[in-house]
């Protein structure tokens, strides 16, 4: 008689266990956006102009319009023109404008930054701001995602419209259109012209397209990418004339970025982790990072252990002779011979870029993105 009491216990207990960690498997709920007729939620951000903004920094104007952007979405970039441009136009008719940065940078994974040059730290806030001029403020809400969490952006760009009394009228798109010169923020400003003429908007909300916001909860999935990259093969093979000849001229449909480097110099092994960065940024682009060890062949071995520990799954090469001269005729005449020494190439061989001596990061990301062969929208 102990028995089946007994069991019917321990199958309930296991019961309860599979429960709690179903529970503990399972994804968050979804973020939920405020809704239309809802008060705007006060908050507190650093602006990258170095003040510190609230709602009441914005207060007195007919309409506040609040924007959750941020760098490195290719649909944000997309549409920085026509946001600078609203604001041109509205601005005379005393509507306050205000862009947050809802992104936890620790949670952008380097592959979800191949439309960029940037990600969405509060420094590289400012970088994007000065290059493209922004004439509203920029706020990052990125350490704490509270003012994000209340407003419950969907995608970036992500805009809410809000009234004198800031009650919210419009949450949604700028437009329907996502390419560059082909959309004019029709939904934002068909939104601001009801809420000045005390009207009702006629369409309150609109599906977002864009990037989706990249929350704390996030940071398991940057854990898991990195562990997927540290378990690729890193390999390398030899190289000679040849066939560096043939690598420069770039028979591919890739644009090509080759570093010629070696373990014997400090500068080249420093600088070694950004082209690693760089390859996962733009790898599955029309883009590929590729490397030559100038070290001597017998030295292969150790060229490789290097290489393995930066965990570069990309193409490496080491020259087969101890010709060293050859080998900088083969990659550049122009070159005199200094490491490290990187050159950007176009298919056809046209090389694009070059550098003698150590890099600058974010020129070099800049000179990729910007290319032709890539660019910073879908």
């Amino acid at each position: 008689m102990i028995y089946k009491p007994l069991t019917h216990q321990i199958t309930w207990i296991a019961g309860l266990v599979l429960l709690l960690g179903l529970a503990a498997s399972a994804p968050k709920e979804d973020h939920k956006t405020l809704d239309i007729g809802a008060s705007a939620p006060d908050f507190s951000l650093p602006g990258i102009d170095g003040k510190q903004y609230s709602l009441k920094s914005f207060a007195g104007s007919p309409a506040l319009v609040i924007v959750f952007s941020c760098n490195h979405c290719p649909t944000a970039q997309a549409y920085e023109d026509r946001l600078i441009q609203l604001v041109k136009d509205y601005k005379p008719k005393q509507v306050n404008f205000v862009v947050i940065s809802p992104n936890n940078p620790a949670t952008v994974s380097l592959a979800e930054l191949g439309y960029t040059d940037l990600s969405d730290s509060f420094e590289e806030m400012k970088i994007r701001a000065k290059a493209k001029g922004y004439n509203f403020p920029y706020l990052y809400d990125g350490d704490t995602q509270a003012t994000a969490l209340k407003y419950g952006p969907v995608a970036t760009p992500h805009v809410f419209i809000f009234d004198k009394d800031r009650k919210l009228q419009y949450a949604g798109r700028f437009d329907a259109k996502e390419k560059p010169g082909t959309g004019n923020a029709e939904d934002a400003r068909t939104a601001l012209d009801a809420v000045l003429a005390g009207q009702k908007v006629p369409v309150p909300t609109t599906k977002t397209f864009g990037c989706s916001v990249k929350w704390m909860e996030k940071e398991d999935y940057i854990k898991k990418q990195q562990a997927e990259w540290a378990k690729r093969p890193v390999s390398l093979e030899d190289i000679d004339v040849a066939g560096l000849k043939k690598l420069i001229q770039n028979d591919s449909d890739k644009l090509r970025l080759i570093n010629v480097w070696a373990t014997w110099c400090g500068p080249c092994v420093q600088e070694f982790p950004d082209f690693v960065s760089i390859d996962r940024m733009y790898r599955e682009r029309d883009f590929e990072f590729v490397s030559v060890s100038a070290d001597k062949p017998d030295k292969k071995t150790k060229a490789l252990e290097f290489l393995k520990k930066k965990e570069a799954s990309n193409r490496n090469y080491i020259f087969s002779s101890e010709d060293k001269y050859a080998l900088i005729e083969a990659i550049d005449p122009k070159w005199q011979g200094a490491l490290p020494y990187t050159i950007l190439v176009e298919p056809g061989g046209k090389i694009v870029y070059s550098k003698q001596g150590t890099i600058n990061v974010l020129e070099m990301k800049k000179q990729i993105v910007e290319n032709r062969l890539l660019g910073r929208y879908y």
